[in-house]
């Protein structure tokens, strides 16, 4: 971590202890080291921000790349070590996706992304798509979910001075069963359901939309 990568992150601890009822839960997982992915829910932009300041190490972040159009935003998201990933992208814009992921963790650092692929406007999970557990899969490498809750709170302006209670519950690691060779439909489902549904454990079951009663896998 940079020493502008740590005072940014004071600065932005301050204001969260100021403003919100912040806590951070399961805190003895965030020990992990070596290269890991932080999977987690999402329903508002300050979600990143959150996780950020939530974990001892910086989170380097697959973000949208719709966030990369803005020029100020595309310098600060940069400065940030958040890579593009094309919602729609052709094989190819994919397959730069995934190498760019996989470089991250070859240098020992900590990924994180957001399964659902944008936010949730209801609060409740929605169905997780496979990039994550398939780089998860090919790689052998240590998930670490996460289940943000209270952000849904943050409207408007009056939550500046209501403090609203934000809760990070942070979960065990753990990994994905490895599996040879490329990864058919069938197979990136099943690990993708099996990464959401250690997401929706860590959120209250009102919040856990299709992961409820694992109804992702029809049960």
């Amino acid at each position: 971590m940079t020493l502008s990568q740590k005072l940014v992150l004071a600065i932005i601890r301050l204001l969260c202890k100021i403003f919100l009822s912040w806590e951070v839960k399961g805190k003895e997982n965030l020990s992990l080291s070596g290269p890991f992915i932080v999977t987690a829910n999402h329903v508002h932009l300050l979600d990143p921000i959150l996780l950020a300041v939530s974990f001892p190490r910086w989170i380097n972040f697959m973000g949208k790349e719709e966030l990369f159009r803005s020029p100020f935003l595309r310098l600060i998201i940069r400065w940030s070590g958040t890579f593009s990933a094309h919602r729609q992208g052709t094989i190819k814009e994919k397959q730069k996706v995934l190498r760019q992921a996989k470089d991250i963790l070859d240098r020992g650092l900590i990924l994180g992304m957001f399964p659902e692929g944008s936010r949730s406007r209801d609060g409740k999970l929605r169905m997780g798509k496979p990039g994550s557990a398939v780089i998860a899969s090919q790689s052998s490498i240590f998930i670490l979910p996460v289940g943000i809750v209270g952000t849904d709170k943050i409207k408007g302006m009056s939550w500046l001075w209501k403090r609203p209670s934000i809760v990070i519950n942070v979960g065990e690691p753990f990994k994905l069963p490895p599996i040879g060779g490329k990864l058919n439909r069938s197979q990136r489902k099943s690990l993708t359901d099996l990464m959401m549904r250690r997401i929706a454990i860590l959120l209250p079951p009102e919040s856990r939309g299709v992961y409820l009663n694992n109804k992702a896998n029809g049960n």
